[in-house]
């Protein structure tokens, strides 16, 4: 006699796609990170991959940079799919610098979580504890007494830190980080205390002070000059762009691109016409340079009416 035939569910009646989802349970975030561990010791291990087993702290060290700039630009972007990936990409570098540490008997990624999770009860006593705080700007300010008391207590009395300095309030402030971005915590540390402008004004009036001193230098300063007030200008500008809470690394990112846009879109300009950018006068760049502002104002303007019309 033939089988019985099976009853299909109520699901596969209904023309449900039949998926591996369906059939497994979902995992939970820790049981997925787990598995993301178990994945990179595999590579890692001796019949593993053979780059991942040649890796170290320091040729990681590109891919750590990035892949955090890669997480910003899909963030940018507005694709949640893409900023989920990229951070993904982030997490693996955290991962992977772990198993090596693991390798060495130095510490392993639980140790890595621990050591935040901890952080982040201990520097939160307004939410975990009796503390409390009435805004954010009192809560920065408790968060650096907290860091600061936490240096303190972990050094020996006068001892040094890693760069043969005594404890300070920029303690913290890595030297690796790209200049606009270490400019900003420095000034950001030195606000948190009150040393700080009293609002926006001073800041450019400090800006065009130091304008004036780079001017002076470029009319009979040497190339060492020059260069000492450069950094001036650079530094007040970052300042300022700290002070407007505006990230300046991602200020200048987006300045870049958008140059990049229309420098790009004014040598298609010139295709257009038969002729090469490169081969332009001054003046037939400068003017395709304003064409090009033109026509990016007007497809703003545009959008900006659609925008409101919606509403």
């Amino acid at each position: 006699m033939p089988a019985p035939r099976k009853q299909k569910s109520k699901s596969a009646k209904k023309g449900a796609p039949k998926t591996r989802c369906t059939k497994m349970k979902q995992l939970t975030p820790g049981e997925w990170f787990e598995k993301l561990v178990a994945v990179q010791a595999r590579l890692r291990a001796p019949e593993g991959c053979p780059w991942d087993r040649e890796q170290t702290h320091q040729s990681l060290r590109t891919y750590l940079l990035e892949e955090a700039y890669e997480v910003l630009e899909a963030l940018d972007k507005g694709n949640d799919a893409k900023f989920a990936e990229e951070m993904g990409d982030l997490l693996l570098q955290i991962v992977f610098h772990s198993q090596i540490a693991q390798e060495q008997g130095r510490f392993t990624v639980a140790d890595v979580i621990r050591a935040i999770h901890n952080k982040m009860i201990r520097r939160h006593p307004h939410v975990f504890g009796e503390a409390r705080a009435r805004n954010s700007a009192e809560v920065l300010r408790n968060w650096e007494q907290i860091k600061a008391e936490e240096r303190r207590t972990s050094k020996e009395p006068g001892k040094k830190d890693s760069q043969g300095e005594p404890a300070s309030l920029l303690d913290g402030v890595s030297r690796a980080l790209p200049a606009t971005l270490e400019g900003f915590q420095l000034t950001r540390k030195a606000s948190r205390i009150g040393f700080d402008w009293e609002d926006s004004a001073g800041v450019v009036a400090k800006m065009q002070e130091e304008t004036a001193e780079l001017e002076t230098a470029l009319k009979g300063g040497g190339q060492r000059q020059i260069e000492e007030e450069m950094g001036d200008l650079l530094f007040a500008a970052v300042n300022l762009a700290r002070f407007l809470d505006v990230d300046p690394e991602i200020a200048l990112k987006k300045a870049n691109r958008k140059f990049s846009r229309r420098v790009r879109a004014m040598e298609a300009r010139a295709r257009e016409s038969g002729r090469e950018f490169k081969n332009l006068s001054r003046e037939e760049m400068e003017t395709l340079w304003d064409a090009t502002k033109d026509a990016e104002g007007k497809a703003w303007r545009r959008e900006l009416a659609k925008a409101q019309a919606r509403k």
